[in-house]
């Protein structure tokens, strides 16, 4: 069973871009997938809710969103495992893993996982499912380490990389300072596709980039666009 994880720099429906969420539904040889949306790290707001269900709707899918604040789901594992694609939203990264803790969704989503749910995120989004990552979770503005993600995937990940001018200087700080483990960023409007063990970049926009940091520094990906 081939296990896909699409992290992204930023972009998605969330960012007037469609491009890349086809891009996660053509992982999914299904003509109506069935998508959930957990919007967690946003406290479940009921905006960035309406949005997913606008856009995935219009994608043709059978769209659901899974709250925790509010919870009316009780057998979450179970729901999580009946779907085709697991998205994440952005927002607070640290309060989002603290809250999926209590509630079990942090087994579940490595259990949906291994049975070959797809799952995909933005900024908090594609920071969970790594070992560490930079977040703006303790302050607005801020990129501090969290080493506290899913572990789904090995190393660090750095959203936002080329829009948020604390990110890049500090990501490349914590990794070279050993804060933080060699990792991967992406630029908004980038992404990674880890396809088992196998990482691929991705942009839906031509300038949008993906770097390898390690301790030495940055290395620039060969990106596939999209278009």
């Amino acid at each position: 069973m081939s296990r896909h994880i699409v992290a992204m720099g930023g972009g998605g429906f969330s960012g007037d871009d469609a491009v890349l969420d086809r891009y996660v539904l053509d992982l999914v040889s299904k003509e109506r997938p069935k998508v959930a949306f957990l919007g967690t790290a946003s406290g479940d707001a009921v905006t960035y809710e309406a949005a997913f269900y606008e856009a995935f709707v219009k994608y043709g899918c059978e769209p659901r969103a899974i709250r925790l604040f509010g919870r009316d789901i009780e057998d979450l594992a179970g729901t999580l495992l009946e779907q085709d694609i697991v998205y994440v939203g952005g927002g607070n990264t640290a309060n989002m893993l603290a809250v999926w803790r209590l509630h079990g969704v942090d087994e579940a989503l490595r259990q949906a996982w291994e049975s070959g749910v797809v799952l995909a995120g933005v900024s908090a989004g594609a920071n969970c499912w790594f070992e560490a990552s930079t977040t703006d979770s303790f302050l607005v503005g801020t990129a501090k380490p969290l080493n506290d993600g899913l572990g789904l995937v090995p190393g660090s990940f750095c959203p936002h990389y080329d829009s948020e001018p604390e990110r890049r200087p500090r990501f490349l700080d914590l990794v070279g300072s050993g804060q933080l483990p060699a990792g991967y960023a992406c630029d908004d409007f980038a992404a990674l596709h880890i396809a088992d063990d196998e990482i691929t970049a991705i942009a839906s926009q031509p300038d949008a980039g993906a770097h390898r940091v390690e301790v030495t520094g940055e290395t620039p990906l060969d990106v596939q666009y999209l278009g």
